[in-house]
């Protein structure tokens, strides 16, 4: 057994150290020895008792799985009784957290990519002191409760991730070790490790099968991700049966090729076991993957190896008959009072919290500036002069009347935001050339090399969920970026981010028929308005540099969701706006160009405005007032308030709307009377001012769509 009695000694060391008078410089020169070893290692906080029997703790989450399930009659309870003792070893060994502040900076991470075997992580939190209780452990799944079927990052204090669709979980960890890795490299001195936390993540067959899984372990392997430990439930079984008949890869092998760490065949029911094998990962320079022999469903006796129980209920006799087997002879939802003791890390939760905020004072005495730089941006707050950095830039992009590829006028941007924001973490899925999202003092990341520009190679999933992963890490804002087209890849991954409301930013290049020779397999057509449908997912698709640089702001301002940033591969003729323009973009739609008594209204995104405001100008000259209103924004649009928006369109007045894509999405703002010039096919391989006019998209046609719309 692990004991805390060295770290009183190293409290007291610490304080002796903050209590000295500073040195004439202010700073302070040196740390006590054993202050020292703080910073490069950590505490293991033993929250067992040395009475009481391993197994009755994995017999808690055993029964507070089945009895949970059972009563909400719905639910996975085999992964939780299965990887019981697994959780019993990390948990109680290794996993450094703190149940009263489940958001402290240098925690140790916790996932379950197997996030249907959510049951478990609730039980862990209940047990160990987390604000759940036995009333949210019965509401299992129940509208509203702190304990929903599949773990959700906001809503259960102690989730870090929002997990369920297999193989995301992982890679979400693979995100946040990197920061980890990255956020070290940056901060960490030679005497002062402020950053030094593990990730860890329990996964399934399930997680393992899906293709993203491939993608983000291959790049962990490749960076050696040292601090990620990932523990395997090889039980051989999923929804379908027993999996050799669809599954039978070599998975040690396979991760040995990817330059991991494999500790092959551990009795995942043995605590000592999985213990020593965590311990083994941690001495290791690589990630770590540690295959956990178990029996999904352990102790029901009749049910136990099957797939029956993976995601069913037991059944009122074969808990009965379990509650034998075990010797848990408790009634459902009790837990006895040994049992809570055991687990109870509150007290030592607590002790590490205060033990890491003694580093981070001593920390921050000697090297203040980046002690304020690592706290502001842990709390995803901008520097104070990102704001003012925008407008300058923006009055710059007025000033220049740029006529450019918006891509390029995005890389304009980064350029520009790069210098005042340090927590940029930028990327490309092997495109970096084509969607131009890296900047002349980027760093690229490499195993042995911290930066801040990342090569994620033909990876657009596993980028995406990475990215996420980061996102979630804190330190960083990240951004990485390929066609439009392969959104559809990364598709998962952005409505997970939407879900759980964080600040990743997607930037898609490449955006229409625009696109040109490659044809019709890169050519985006529905992809801009299938990213609409995503809640809580906003997309820009600007028409020039000043409304490219709006977009950025928003995306990177915007704390509580994702922004997929939408750009062109040709150049966009640069708009003339006024300063009470430029304020309006912020509002997602606007009206560009204006008209005395306007008989119609054509809405127009990115490329297409300049045709929209070129087919205004030709039925102006034929006598027809029409207004063109840029709408970079839906989503933003969309949440004005009603004045607002039916100042911009105004009612009973026609329109016409016009974007090289389908033409069912924006029928929500022409009505079944208005018309809309789009695409409703795939394209073509051909130059891009070819396939314009093959599509029709020229001031001829959509000077026709108005004329029909007031005819």
């Amino acid at each position: 057994m692990r004991t805390q009695t060295r770290l009183p000694f190293l409290q007291e060391d610490l304080r002796a150290s903050l209590s000295k008078p500073l040195p004439a410089s202010g700073k302070i020169t040196s740390f006590p020895a054993r202050c020292r070893h703080l910073f490069d290692s950590k505490i293991l906080l033993n929250t067992m008792t040395a009475s009481l029997p391993t197994s009755k703790m994995a017999n808690a989450i055993r029964a507070l799985a089945m009895d949970a399930v059972q009563k909400a009659n719905s639910g996975h309870p085999g992964m939780p009784m299965g990887m019981a003792e697994i959780a019993v070893a990390l948990w109680g060994k290794h996993y450094r957290h703190n149940p009263a502040n489940p958001h402290w900076a240098n925690r140790d991470r916790f996932i379950i990519s197997n996030g249907h075997g959510s049951m478990l992580h609730y039980a862990l939190l209940h047990l160990s002191g987390y604000d759940l209780s036995m009333e949210e452990i019965k509401n299992f799944r129940q509208l509203h409760s702190k304990t929903p079927g599949h773990p959700e990052v906001h809503i259960t204090p102690g989730i870090e991730t929002t997990t369920g669709p297999l193989g995301q979980g992982i890679s979400n960890a693979v995100g946040m070790a990197l920061a980890e890795k990255l956020l070290a490299a940056e901060f960490n001195q030679p005497d002062c490790k402020l950053v030094d936390h593990y990730t860890y993540t329990f996964v399934g067959d399930g997680c393992l099968m899906e293709g993203i899984s491939h993608e983000v372990c291959s790049l962990a392997g490749t960076l050696r991700l040292s601090k990620l430990i990932v523990l395997y439930d090889d039980n051989g079984i999923s929804i379908d049966g027993h999996v050799e008949g669809w599954f039978q890869d070599d998975t040690p092998k396979r991760f040995e090729a990817y330059g991991w760490n494999v500790i092959r065949a551990v009795d995942g029911h043995n605590v000592d076991a999985v213990d020593a094998a965590i311990t083994q990962a941690k001495a290791s320079d690589k990630p770590t993957l540690i295959c956990c022999k178990t029996v999904i469903g352990k102790g029901a006796p009749n049910m136990q190896g099957t797939h029956n129980v993976h995601g069913a209920a037991l059944g009122d006799k074969e808990i009965a008959a379990t509650r034998a087997a075990l010797g848990w002879p408790y009634p459902p939802f009790e837990i006895p009072a040994d049992v809570y003791a055991a687990w109870d890390a509150k007290q030592q939760g607590k002790a590490a919290e205060d033990q890491w905020n003694d580093v981070l004072k001593a920390y921050g005495a000697r090297y203040p500036q980046q002690a304020a730089e690592f706290q502001r941006r842990m709390k995803g707050e901008l520097p104070g002069n990102f704001v003012q950095t925008v407008e300058n830039y923006i009055a710059a992009c007025v000033e220049k009347k740029e006529t450019i590829a918006t891509r390029k006028a995005s890389q304009n941007v980064i350029q520009a935001l790069a210098p005042v924001l340090p927590e940029f973490l930028g990327g490309s899925a092997d495109l970096t050339g084509s969607n131009l999202t890296n900047w002349k003092e980027c760093i690229a990341v490499r195993a042995d090399q911290p930066g801040n520009h990342i090569n994620y190679g033909v990876r657009e999933f596993g980028m995406s969920a990475i990215m996420n992963g980061i996102a979630l890490h804190g330190g960083y804002i990240p951004f990485g970026a390929t066609f439009l087209t392969f959104s559809d890849y990364s598709r998962n991954a952005l409505r997970m981010a939407a879900l759980m409301k964080i600040r990743s930013i997607f930037v898609f290049t490449h955006d229409s028929i625009g696109l040109g020779e490659d044809g019709p397999t890169h050519q985006s057509v529905e992809h801009v308005s299938s990213l609409r449908l995503i809640p809580n997912l906003e997309n820009w698709r600007p028409c020039d540099t000043v409304e490219s640089a709006v977009a950025w702001r928003h995306a990177v301002a915007r704390r509580h969701g994702p922004t997929t940033l939408i750009f062109s591969r040709q150049n966009l003729l640069y708009m003339e706006r006024t300063p009470a323009q430029i304020q309006a973009i912020d509002r997602g739609g606007y009206v560009l160009r204006d008209a005395p008594n306007a008989k119609a209204i054509l809405i127009a995104t990115g490329s297409e405005v300049e045709l929209a405001v070129k087919a205004a100008d030709e039925l102006g000259k034929q006598g027809v007032a029409v207004r063109v209103v840029s709408m970079p924004c839906t989503d933003l649009f969309d949440a004005q308030d009603a004045a607002y928006k039916a100042s911009v369109l105004t009612k009973g007045v026609p329109r016409v709307a016009v974007e090289a894509g389908v033409t069912a999405f924006w029928h929500k703002y022409v009505g079944l009377e208005g018309a809309v010039v789009g695409i409703d096919t795939f394209g073509e391989s051909a130059p891009a001012g070819v396939l314009f006019k093959y599509f029709d998209f020229t001031t001829e046609k959509v000077v026709e769509a108005v004329q029909k719309v007031l005819a």
